[in-house]
């Protein structure tokens, strides 16, 4: 599933990232040394060094790279499709079952109907069309399974239940035997009609076009106002929940235009936006913009401030705040992380990148998750990371168990914005050193 890339022909230097099961990447012609790598250490675009081996193969033809039909849809808010198990967990099949395979595995019958009309109707919604079955799919060999992927049990058509309370990205999905399969990113096939589809976020945070201050809308119903001819606010166009927003820092009572008033005065009703429109205070989260604790900022490096008791992040270039959303921290708010879910706080580094990456729930309790290939993962400290999350859409609630969820549009935006960069064809990359700083505060 790995396959570190390395700065230096040798096993011993130090990781600049990794490539995923499937990936194909432009090379050397030769091998650049076979210091412990028997098939040579190679060097891939556009740097560092792969050993042909265990994790890689020059052979274009090789199953895992036939049977991985596609990689991640990267800048897109879901970099694949994902569905979340139901009770029971789906089987993990090895190849397109039969009719009669699925009937011994799962019990239907012979002659059952397909999916019932809620699970197509899903599917056409967040899936959409099935994909023409694959060359090696109708081939009819089993699936590879990656090195480094977890194989417990093997039988004949599949390798058992996935786990209780897991989801899945899916690279592909397949109409067949009236019912659509999806491929996984660790080559099983899952009936889709025993998982949910997960929905997209309609959350998209505010990039700023001219300097202010960063709001949210946090009521249903909110209706902007805009100035007559006589510079008094009307009534306009109503304007979407959790909508982002950059404040002048102008206030109104509701009459004629006020500019003396700041955003979060008393006197304050109605704030004015960049976009020429004045929206009620009482229904906005209003951020507060970060200072320069560190130097950082006046080298015009970027850094990215997490405020707790908001649920807001905001990005910055140098002093200067390009973006904000809203977030979700750790349920367990200020209190001691080391005894709850809290988020951690203070100033970090992101240390590794991942398009996508499985997180997993403590195994010994009830609760526990297996959650395949979330989006965007940024981990700046031990197991704490910024990182899309398509299992909710309670964004400006605390309720993670200690990283920081973010919309998936918005992990998307965040994941091309920070240091390390990842190359288009990698899946994840590292710097010891540290990238972008990440400062977590109240």
């Amino acid at each position: 599933m790995r396959n570190f890339v390395y700065i230096a022909p040798d096993y011993q230097s130090t990781r600049l990232g990794y490539l995923r099961a499937g990936a194909i990447v432009p090379r050397a012609a030769e091998p650049a040394g076979f210091k412990r790598c028997k098939g040579g250490f190679y060097r891939i675009d556009p740097r560092g060094y792969v050993c042909v081996g265990t994790g890689a193969t020059l052979d274009t033809k090789h199953p895992i790279a036939l049977a991985a039909v596609r990689g991640p849809r990267r800048g897109e808010p879901f970099p694949y499709h994902y569905v979340v198990s139901r009770s029971p967990p789906p089987h993990l099949y090895v190849h397109l079952p039969t009719p009669e395979e699925q009937r011994t595995v799962e019990g239907r019958p012979l002659g059952a109907r397909g999916m019932n009309a809620w699970i197509v109707q899903e599917i056409g919604r967040t899936i959409g069309d099935a994909d023409p079955i694959s060359a090696f799919l109708e081939s009819g060999r089993d699936l590879p399974k990656p090195a480094g992927a977890e194989e417990k049990v093997r039988f004949h058509a599949h390798r058992g239940r996935a786990k209780a309370r897991s989801a899945f990205g899916l690279m592909a999905s397949f109409d067949w035997t009236g019912r659509r399969f999806g491929l996984t990113t660790e080559l099983d096939l899952v009936p889709i009609d025993r998982t949910r589809p997960a929905h997209v976020s309609e959350l998209r945070g505010v990039v700023f076009k001219a300097p202010g201050v960063p709001a949210f809308v946090m009521h249903q119903g909110l209706r902007a106002l805009r100035p007559d001819e006589e510079g008094k606010l009307r009534p306009a166009e109503y304007v979407p929940f959790r909508s982002g927003w950059v404040l002048t820092g102008r206030a109104s009572s509701g009459g004629a235009h006020r500019a003396e008033g700041k955003p979060g005065e008393a006197l304050a009703a109605y704030l004015e936006t960049t976009e020429g429109v004045w929206l009620a205070a009482s229904s906005l989260r209003v951020g507060r913009l970060g200072q320069d604790l560190w130097g950082h900022a006046k080298r015009g490096k970027r850094w990215i401030d997490i405020s707790i008791e908001l649920q807001m992040l905001v990005a910055y270039e140098g002093n200067t705040p390009v973006f904000a959303t809203l977030v979700s921290t750790g349920k367990g708010g200020l209190s001691d992380p080391e005894i709850t879910g809290a988020t951690v706080q203070g100033t970090f580094f992101v240390q590794s990148k991942h398009v996508t990456a499985t997180m997993d729930g403590d195994p010994a309790s009830e609760a526990a998750f297996e959650l395949h290939d979330v989006p965007y993962v940024q981990y700046f400290h031990q197991n704490y990371a910024i990182h899309g999350a398509y299992w909710h859409d309670e964004f400006g609630k605390a309720r993670s168990n200690g990283c920081v969820n973010v919309s998936p549009a918005d992990a998307a935006w965040l994941f091309e914005f920070t240091d390390p960069p990842v190359p288009a064809a990698w899946h994840g990359a590292m710097t010891p050193a540290g990238g972008t700083l990440v400062y977590v505060h109240p």
